[in-house]
């Protein structure tokens, strides 16, 4: 959420920034409800003066055996004109507050200003493509192949949009969970598993309501969504908290699973593992001083890039323009993963900047060594979504010889096993 008083001291930046987001809030209306909930404030405020100043009188005139009675008659009358503005102020404030959670964050000056994903800038490439002397299969006929995938059986009990691991999948995707959780950990984040359902205030406070509301799964007759990401419950741990200086930053790291409406609303990428309604993921969250936000921006891309490298996957990393970029975001990097199947890059993580937008929603602070109050900032990346690093696992190290190789810095999660043959046995 920004501070209002930003954009009503800064209307047309805040204009742009919903014009470049691709985003659809009338920024004038707000701009009139607040300045009618000043006015009735101001009434208000003037009206219980004169009240008080009036009932004391009255209480002088009774002492003195004096008549007050126009004076009580006129009271009644300004107490009913407070409560009729007391109801408006309450309606007027509902009204802004609402319209004030679907204004997007401002995009950082370094965001290249664009209409489409087309317009992200590659600032970074690692990693060569691999070169194969036949034809790579993709992810679910290499998984249905070696055992380790089963899309019909997911089908079967829950629905498309949904996959099921078997055997060695299993075993790769706990593997890889392990990898990222230690290799975070020893980075200085601590572990969290937190609940995988949020309530309404926790949904809010990130961002995902109301903007997304039809993309998440709520309970019926229930207070409770499942969550689309471990961002969700994790950076909403210090809600309604006025943390010290000294604690700062936070880092936090968890394993989740996660749940999203959106799977294959694009209309394409939807076989395998790759858009999919239920995923696990490894999310990284800090909270941070605002004076080291950006610094921690790109040590955070650094800390997802680390795993990428250690399974020595090809990826490139990418500068989201204006209108890719979220809702609640200031600033973001994604990372792609190269699919051999596929014969193109995959997003793999968004490590985005917050700045205090979630903060001021979770109403999340910190009090600096002269007692001064201020907004934490809040940042996330993605450290790595499993479904979509499998199956680049699968297909970039399928070999000539009808096997997969394993990456290195896993198999020691695995049994050290190096390798996967045709017939789905452990070599």
């Amino acid at each position: 959420m920004l501070d209002l008083k930003f954009i009503r001291e800064n209307p047309q930046i805040v204009k742009e920034a919903v014009k470049n987001k691709k985003e659809s809030v009338d920024i004038d209306k707000i701009l009139e409800l607040d300045n009618k909930r000043r006015s009735l404030i101001t009434k208000v405020e003037q009206l219980k003066a004169e009240r008080n100043k009036v009932s004391e009188e009255i209480a002088l005139k009774k002492q003195a055996k004096q008549d007050a009675t126009a004076d009580i008659t006129h009271m009644r009358d300004v107490g009913g004109e407070i409560a009729l503005m007391d109801a408006q102020l309450r309606s007027t404030e509902e009204e802004l507050n609402s319209r004030m959670l679907w204004v997007p964050n401002i995009p950082h000056a370094s965001v290249p200003v664009g209409d489409s994903e087309e317009d992200n800038v590659t600032i970074k490439e690692w990693g060569k493509i691999p070169q194969f002397n036949f034809t790579p299969l993709p992810h679910w006929e290499l998984g249905e192949k070696f055992g380790m995938i089963n899309l019909s059986a997911a089908v079967k009990i829950a629905g498309s949009g949904f996959y099921l691991l078997r055997g060695l999948g299993a075993r790769l995707q706990r593997a890889l969970i392990s990898y990222m959780l230690d290799t975070h950990t020893a980075d200085g984040f601590t572990e969290i598993i937190p609940p995988y359902l949020a309530n309404t205030e926790t949904m809010t406070g990130t961002g995902q309501l109301p903007k997304l509301a039809e993309d998440m799964y709520q309970l019926k007759d229930e207070n409770l969504y499942l969550i689309p990401t471990a961002e969700v419950p994790v950076t909403n741990l210090h809600r309604d908290e006025i943390l010290r200086e000294d604690q700062l930053p936070l880092y936090y790291v968890a394993h989740t699973p996660c749940f999203r409406r959106e799977a294959g609303a694009a209309g394409k990428d939807t076989r395998g593992l790759i858009r999919v309604h239920q995923f696990d993921k490894v999310e990284m969250v800090k909270i941070v001083h605002p004076d080291k936000s950006y610094e921690e921006h790109e040590t955070l891309l650094q800390q997802a890039e680390k795993i990428v490298q250690g399974l020595k996957i090809p990826y490139r990393v990418r500068l989201l323009c204006t209108a890719d970029l979220s809702f609640a975001g200031t600033k973001c990097y994604d990372i792609e993963i190269w699919s051999a199947g596929l014969n193109k890059y995959l997003e793999i993580s968004s490590v985005s900047n917050f700045e205090s937008f979630q903060a001021r929603r979770m109403n999340t602070r910190f009090r600096d060594k002269d007692k001064k109050v201020h907004f934490v900032h809040t940042l996330n990346g993605s450290g790595l979504a499993l479904a979509r690093l499998i199956s680049a696992i699968l297909e970039n190290n399928q070999t000539e010889y009808g096997t997969i190789l394993i990456p290195e810095v896993i198999r020691p999660y695995l049994g050290n096993i190096a390798e996967i043959t045709k017939s789905g046995q452990e070599k």
